[in-house]
C-alpha cells in the first residue's frame, strides 16, 4: 500500500513548473517593454492572453514594406466584415490613403496558434495646436471585436495598453488623448481611466481653456480621423458633434438602446440626456494619461492577478517619487513643464 511520501513529488513538479511559467511570462514583458522604450518606432508582439498575441505597430504606412501593410489591412477587414457583415467603412484606416496609415498606431490581438485575428484598435495621432504650440494629441479611434470573441476581458488591451506604451516611451510626461462616442462604456472607460477629461459626469469636470483649445483644433482639422463630415456642427459647451455620422462612418452609427452600457449607471444617463441619438450625435472627450491615469489604469483595468502589471505599478510609484525628476533634469533635449531644452548654438 503506497503511504503519502509517494505522492509529495507531484506538488513539487506542479509548483516548479508554476514558478517556471512565471518567470517565463515576465521575462516576454521585460522584453516587451525594453524593445517599447527604445524602438523609434514601435512593433512589438505580446502574449496578453492565453491562447491570444497582440500586435502593436506604429505608422504602418511608413514603417512596414508594402506586402505586409496589406496583410495588415486585410487582417483588421476581416475584423471589419465579422463585425459590421452588411456595410463597409470608408474613412480613417479604411479609406485606403497612405497617410491615414502613416499616422495611425494599430493594436490587432490574433489567435496565437491560427493567426486568425479577432479584434484590433486603430489609433491616431494628431498635431493640434496648444497656446501656440504644436502638441500631440493621441486619438483612442476605432475598436472591433468579432463578436464570436466578446467576453474574453480584451478592453484593458484595446483601449489602454498602447497607450499607456506610448506614455512610457515619451519617458512618463503628460500626453493629451481624445475620444469621439456615443457608446456609454466607453466614455465611463475614458473617464475613469485618464485624468483632467472633459466632458465627463464625475464630480470634478470641467472644461479648461487648454481642453477648448485642443477641441477647436481637431473639428478644425481632423474630422475625417474619426469619420465626421463637414456639416457636423459642434457644441463648445457641451463637447457635443451633432450629425456625426456623415463622414465614413455612418455603418456605426447606434440607436441608445444597442449601445454598450457601463456598469455605472451615470454614463449611460449622462449620454442619453446629451446625445440625440436619432440624429446620430457623439461627445468629443479630451484627456490626459499621466501618472496617476495609468496607475488607475494598471490598478483597475489590467487583470488584478497579473505579476507584471503589478510590478510595473510599482516601478511607476518608484518614478514618480525618486527617479523621475532626476530623468527630467537630465534630459536637455526635451521640454517639460517650465524645464526647457538647452539652445542649440549654430555655427563654429
Amino acid at each position: 500500500m503506497a503511504t503519502s511520501d509517494n505522492d509529495e513529488p507531484a506538488p513539487r513538479a506542479t509548483g516548479f513548473a508554476r514558478v517556471g511559467a512565471a518567470l517565463s511570462a515576465l521575462h516576454g514583458y521585460v522584453g516587451f517593454w525594453l524593445k517599447a522604450l527604445s524602438q523609434p518606432t514601435i512593433d512589438l508582439t505580446l502574449r496578453t492572453h492565453a491562447g491570444l498575441r497582440t500586435r502593436i505597430v506604429e505608422q504602418p504606412g511608413r514603417a512596414l514594406p508594402k506586402t505586409e501593410l496589406d496583410d495588415l489591412v486585410s487582417q483588421l477587414r476581416i475584423v471589419a466584415a465579422k463585425t459590421l457583415p452588411q456595410d463597409q467603412l470608408t474613412y480613417g484606416i479604411f479609406s485606403g490613403e497612405p497617410e491615414r496609415l502613416s499616422r495611425a498606431i494599430i493594436t490587432l490581438i490574433c489567435e496565437e496558434e491560427t493567426g486568425r485575428p479577432i479584434a484590433f484598435n486603430a489609433l491616431s495621432v494628431m498635431d493640434v495646436g496648444l497656446d501656440g504650440e504644436p502638441v500631440e494629441v493621441t486619438h483612442l479611434g476605432l475598436v472591433m471585436v468579432d463578436p464570436d470573441e466578446r467576453g474574453q476581458g480584451l478592453s484593458w488591451v484595446l483601449y489602454g495598453l498602447t497607450a499607456l506604451v506610448l506614455f512610457a516611451r515619451d519617458g512618463l510626461r503628460p500626453k493629451w488623448i481624445s475620444n469621439v462616442t456615443q457608446v456609454p462604456s466607453v466614455v465611463g472607460m475614458v473617464s475613469d481611466t485618464f485624468s483632467d477629461v472633459y466632458p465627463s459626469p464625475l464630480p470634478g469636470a470641467r472644461q479648461s481653456f487648454a481642453h477648448l483649445q485642443l477641441a477647436r483644433g481637431i473639428m478644425a482639422g481632423h474630422r475625417a480621423v474619426f469619420g465626421v463630415g463637414d456639416e457636423a456642427s459642434f457644441d463648445e459647451s457641451r463637447f457635443v458633434i451633432t450629425n456625426a455620422y456623415t463622414g465614413g462612418s455612418d455603418a456605426l452609427k447606434k440607436t441608445f438602446d444597442i449601445a454598450p452600457k457601463h456598469r455605472n449607471a451615470i454614463y449611460n444617463d449622462f449620454l442619453q440626456r446629451e446625445l440625440d441619438y436619432d440624429r446620430g450625435d457623439d461627445v468629443l472627450q479630451l484627456g490626459r494619461i499621466d501618472l496617476a491615469g495609468a496607475r488607475r489604469y494598471l490598478l483597475s483595468e489590467v487583470p488584478h492577478g497579473s505579476l507584471p502589471a503589478l510590478l510595473a505599478t510599482s516601478a511607476l510609484l518608484a518614478l514618480q517619487r525618486l527617479v523621475l525628476p532626476v530623468v527630467y533634469w537630465l534630459d536637455d533635449t526635451r521640454p517639460f513643464g517650465t524645464l526647457r531644452p538647452r539652445r542649440q548654438t549654430s555655427g563654429p
